[in-house]
């Protein structure tokens, strides 16, 4: 068991440094997330009253599309390299390490987007009720984001151009992500009560740690096999 936890630990820290080298291509996401969010207005309309409206909706799908952005090489430099091969050949169980490099991928896409949603709310007028609920639902929801888009990024990584084919893969999985997310933010605006749509949420990010891991690295043995 600590060999399993260290192998964990170790692919976390790994994908985290590798992530530090390559801060560019790292800050993709974010710079999205905030370029899209100035252009929204413009194309909208720039009324507080229709923004504040819109506001839940529209960041949640920027937070998808936003972390799609990054999913399709989460496995691609280890496929090429051959990292994954030494990964999967491993006596440590391979979900552990899977989930490890999951981690940091939520820690360097999810976690900032979560952080900087304040001021995507201020720019898009969202009500300050609904603030706490989108942060809450953002860090929920991206860990949800990232454990799917890894079982579309582990099915088309051998692929050269799997990008594609992963959006159509994971997106109908992100559906009740984005519903339950949106909604809790929602929720939060209209004075209801927020903490449903939360803990949905919640059981979807339970459910994907046991099971994402498992089909990740099924898909894994399965694209190393062919």
């Amino acid at each position: 068991m600590m060999g399993a936890s260290g192998g964990f630990s170790a692919y976390v820290r790994r994908d985290l440094l590798l992530a530090y080298r390559r801060r560019g291509e790292a800050a993709s996401p974010i710079i999205f997330f905030l370029l899209v969010s100035t252009l929204i207005p413009l194309g909208v309309s720039p009324d507080s009253a229709r923004l504040a409206e819109l506001a839940p909706g529209i960041i949640w799908v920027m937070a998808l599309l936003a972390t799609l952005l990054s999913t399709e090489s989460l496995f691609a430099s280890d496929y090429q390299d051959g990292s994954l091969e030494q990964m999967l050949i491993t006596p440590q169980l391979l979900v552990l390490p899977v989930l490890g490099k999951v981690t940091a991928h939520w820690l360097v896409t999810g976690l900032p987007l979560t952080l900087v949603s304040p001021v995507i709310g201020v720019m898009l007028s969202l009500p300050t009720a609904g603030t706490v609920p989108m942060m809450a639902s953002l860090a929920l929801g991206t860990a949800c984001l990232s454990l799917i888009g890894a079982v579309g990024a582990a099915l088309t990584v051998s692929l050269r151009k799997g990008g594609l084919l992963l959006s159509v893969l994971v997106i109908p999985l992100y559906m009740p992500v984005i519903i339950f997310g949106s909604a809790s933010v929602q929720s939060a605006i209209d004075g209801l009560n927020w903490f449903g749509p939360l803990a949905v949420l919640g059981a979807m990010l339970s459910a994907a740690i046991v099971l994402c891991p498992l089909a990740i690295a099924g898909a894994l043995r399965l694209v190393s096999n062919n």
